[in-house]
């Protein structure tokens, strides 16, 4: 969702801003804005509604120098989509009293935003935005007016604030940018070779910039301040400083290296970020595998379920994609561990008052680690004496942190808003958790099957991607007809659901994925000769799906079938047919189509010209309810 970038330092922070900025444009934004301090120490704001590059055209030739500077891209939660509701916000527009000028960034929601606005509106502050980010401004404009530090400022105004958030600040007359969050993801860094500082909402952002990186924990006030200026309190000769709300130092922060490199990030060759990360999977299959089977890997992984019984039942909570391989891992589960295993949206999961057992193991799979609704599942779980267990992309993320063991699903950094290849290795660490939870019963059992049978799904997968012509074919054929419609029977089910968020996410049309057996029960209403089913059929449960497909037909539907090579039969019924060979792949065929149809999804969108790296009204980290 939004991003935060902020810098101080000698190098011109404008540039630098700009480019953290640029980094972040896969999470989805509407519109981006920059403030920086002029050589008077002045707050110079540009925003503009649009793309970043609509902000640099702005300031395009300016020459515009700074070595202070925050910025924002947004994605409305408050507000149309407009300059003037972007980011960043200077309260010169709204404040009674002109002597302070302070800009703000933010993060989250304000859940209690109108109570609040109409306080500070009966105190005579004038609001020029529709935005919740602008009543946190009057709150700290009214406390300064009152004699308030800036730094007490940014407290008791923070102390004021419902809901999750993260505010990025600075001031006119003060060096420092001031951070705090609560709930929303917040990263700071600093490299003391350049000289320079670092906040952001994403460590994607510092790659390349910073040596070290620092996660802050919630209410937690973080202090950015030149590293060549020797005049400050001896405590914050680092540039960088944590404080607790009271102004005590805190140490509730987390210090790692910054090993994140900047390349990965590089589309090389590849038309699409996705059409790259489709193409990153055959590898990163095997390297997953080498490393929880061969590698260091293996210990951590056993250390999951090390110090404690085998859970009597587990519950997965995810969102979107993540909630997808949520229903993967649960059929790896009950099959192999034999473990009750129940799948919630985390929306719902923590709005219905759950039954949660000590005896629970709760696990949360999610590609950033920071959607705040399986943050929020994970927090009930975690009040409710439930063991937890995160499978994430992000290591330090705010999932990861807060859960007692986690698996690193070891995807990289995954750039385009419609995942892919995180839904691969989210699928598979699953199954990597399956075969620890059975192999307590099992004990010296090395996973050699599991092993090959990894590095036989890539073998499988780079040969599909060696020549996608034919999908491409099928592509150009279909993606003007009117509806979608996956369907799959048992362990496909879930592929059908995935493949028809995909097609909707980056094509704009209507798309569901629904159970075979469920079209008779509503569904199959909707099937005339502008409908296409897109059905996969695997060796199981392969008479009842043929049956399925053949009630389409009856009524005209148009028939994409996905399935064993070689099928005459299914070939025959079929207006047209992806053969894929699922000969050995047994329990990981799902993962296999599952690319498949990742393919037809992106040569659709592609077709249709749609911008399929970043999808309307989308973001790749949902950070707000």
């Amino acid at each position: 969702m939004c991003g935060i970038m902020g810098h101080i330092g000698p190098d011109n922070s404008i540039d630098v801003v700009l480019e953290g900025l640029k980094r972040l444009e896969y999470r989805g934004y509407d519109s981006a804005g920059i403030c920086f301090k002029n050589p008077k120490g002045q707050l110079s704001l540009h925003k503009k509604k649009g793309a970043l590059d609509n902000l640099k055209a702005t300031l395009h030739n300016k020459n515009y120098i700074s070595h202070s500077c925050i910025g924002h891209t947004r994605w409305a939660t408050h507000g149309k989509v407009n300059d003037v509701n972007a980011h960043p916000h200077l309260s010169d527009s709204i404040a009674i009293d002109h002597d302070n000028s302070i800009a703000i960034v933010h993060n989250g929601i304000i859940e209690n935003a109108s109570e609040l606005r109409v306080e500070m509106q009966n105190k005579g502050y004038k609001f020029n935005t529709d935005t919740d980010s602008e009543v946190f401004l009057a709150l700290l404009e009214d406390l300064l007016n009152r004699g308030e530090k800036f730094k007490d400022a940014v407290v008791k105004g923070f102390k004021r604030i419902e809901g999750n958030s993260a505010f990025v600040m600075q001031m006119k007359g003060n060096e420092k940018i001031l951070a705090i969050k609560k709930g929303a993801p917040l990263v700071c860094g600093k490299n003391l070779e350049t000289s320079e500082v670092f906040v952001s909402s994403d460590p994607y952002a510092l790659a390349g910039f910073v040596d070290s990186i620092y996660f802050p924990d919630d209410d937690v006030l973080c202090s950015l301040s030149p590293l060549i200026n020797k005049e400050v309190n001896a405590s914050e000769l680092s540039g960088l400083s944590f404080f607790e709300l009271d102004g005590t130092n805190s140490k509730r922060f987390k210090m790692k290296q910054q090993e994140m490199k900047v390349e990965v990030s590089q589309k090389g060759h590849f038309e699409h970020y996705m059409l790259k990360e489709i193409h990153e999977q055959p590898n990163l299959i095997r390297s997953l595998g080498q490393y929880y089977y061969k590698g260091d890997g293996k210990k951590l992984l056993e250390k999951v379920i090390e110090g404690g019984e085998l859970p009597s039942r587990i519950q997965i909570t995810a969102c979107g994609t993540a909630w997808h391989a949520g229903l993967v891992v649960r059929d790896f589960i009950e099959k192999f561990a034999k473990i009750p295993c129940n799948v919630e949206l985390a929306s719902e999961f923590r709005y219905r008052q759950p039954i949660l057992y000590e005896t629970d193991l709760a696990i949360f799979i999610s590609q950033s680690g920071e959607t705040a609704d399986t943050l929020a599942a994970q927090a009930l779980c975690k009040e409710n004496g439930v063991r937890t267990l995160s499978i994430v992309n992000v290591e330090e993320s705010s999932l990861y942190r807060a859960c007692d063991k986690n698996i690193l699903i070891r995807a990289g950094v995954e750039i385009g808003v419609a995942s892919t290849k995180a839904f691969t290795q989210m699928a598979l660490s699953g199954r990597l958790l399956a075969e620890v939870l059975r192999r307590e019963h099992q004990s010296g059992y090395e996973g050699k099957r599991e092993y090959e049978l990894f590095n036989l799904l890539a073998e499988r997968i780079e040969l599909l991607l060696s020549d996608t012509s034919h999908i491409e074919h099928i592509a150009q054929e279909i993606y003007m007809h009117k509806g979608f419609i996956f369907t799959g029977r048992g362990k496909d089910f879930p592929i059908a659901l995935e493949g028809a968020l995909k097609l909707k996410e980056i094509a704009y049309v209507h798309a569901e994925g629904y159970a075979s057996g469920e079209l008779k029960h509503g569904p199959i209403a909707l099937i005339d000769e502008q409908m296409v089913n897109i059905a996969i059929v695997s060796f199981d449960l392969y008479n009842k799906t043929f049956s399925n497909i053949q009630e389409v037909m009856a009524r005209h539907g148009i028939i994409v079938a996905i399935g064993p090579q070689d099928d005459k039969k299914l070939q025959e019924v079929s207006e047209y047919f992806i053969p894929l060979n699922f000969e050995g792949l047994e329990e990981l065929t799902p993962i296999y189509v599952n690319v498949a149809t990742q393919l037809l999804a992106y040569n659709m969108a592609k077709f249709k010209g749609t911008d399929i790296d970043k999808p309307r009204n989308l973001a790749k980290s949902v950070t707000v309810e």
